[in-house]
């Protein structure tokens, strides 16, 4: 990936991510921008959204919900990033903050290592 399309990315997460906390609220969520990639033409850009509910919420009905609102939303997005050609926004749901949870907490559970043998026995041997 090209410096500039890396740039344009980040450009367009900062701002994606103004955007959505100032006019996008959702009841009982709050919407984090994780990653955007923009594709080497510049002309599509995928925005990975975290989603942070207190109770339960439709997280796939939130991004179909952004997904319908893009337009207005790349519209906001594009006052503030000036571009010749501004890329078109996808939004897609990413998981992987609670994939991270899960792993930290399986990590936390697993038994305390063995006690180290005492001088003079050697290790069985597992053949």
């Amino acid at each position: 990936m090209s410096q500039r399309v890396l740039r344009v990315s980040e450009l367009v997460k900062r701002e994606l991510s103004m955007v959505l906390e100032r006019l996008y609220r959702m009841d009982n969520a709050i919407l984090t921008v994780h990653e955007v990639r923009a594709t080497p033409d510049l002309k599509q850009a995928f925005a990975y959204i975290g989603i942070i509910a207190t109770g339960t919420v439709d997280e796939e009905g939130i991004i179909e919900k952004l997904n319908k609102q893009r337009g207005a939303i790349q519209r906001e997005v594009h006052k503030r990033v000036i571009m010749k050609n501004s890329p078109q926004i996808f939004f897609r749901l990413d998981k992987s903050v609670e994939k991270g949870v899960r792993i930290l907490n399986a990590i936390d559970n697993l038994p305390p290592p063995a006690d180290p043998l005492p001088e003079g026995e050697e290790e069985p041997d597992f053949k």
